[in-house]
């Protein structure tokens, strides 16, 4: 049975920015950092993508949908704890708060990109877009690194 996980994580020290979209597509104040997937083995097999969304706006946004080319579906999943065995479940919605930011890394919340359509290799990028409520949306193309790389900096 799938819960609904409302995640929302607030304001913490800025660190460097990129893939961000332009001024009319993005939710006003809505921008991304540090966006960066692992590579996969083969296309058997999910693959995922992590990034921070940071909301410098006065206003929520929630992330209501995010699509790429490469794959058949990409949905926001979170690795939980339960009895001492580690899953990961889907997140049904997903709010920013106004001044804050919710990061995707390795064993917390990411995007889960399944029905993979071809590889993602070391090198390569992922294209995704993020869409926000009201109709933003944001355009990133994001690095692809080896398959064990547990960040763009590690």
């Amino acid at each position: 049975m799938k819960r609904r996980w409302m995640v929302v994580l607030l304001a913490a020290a800025l660190t460097g920015a990129a893939a961000q979209a332009t001024a009319e597509q993005a939710p006003m104040g809505v921008s991304l950092e540090r966006p960066w997937a692992r590579a996969s083995i083969g296309t058997s097999r999910p693959a995922a993508a992590y990034l921070t969304i940071v909301n410098r706006g006065l206003e929520p946004a929630r992330l209501v949908d995010i699509t790429t080319p490469l794959a058949g579906r990409a949905e926001v999943h979170l690795t939980v704890k339960t009895d001492n065995v580690m899953r990961m479940e889907q997140v049904e919605r997903l709010d920013v708060p106004p001044g804050g930011r919710v990061v995707f890394e390795p064993g917390g919340l990411h995007i889960m990109l399944l029905d993979l359509r071809q590889p993602l290799t070391k090198g390569g990028t992922l294209p995704l877009t993020l869409r926000f409520s009201g109709g933003g949306s944001i355009d990133a193309s994001v690095p692809v690194f080896g398959p064990g790389a547990r960040g763009p900096d590690r």
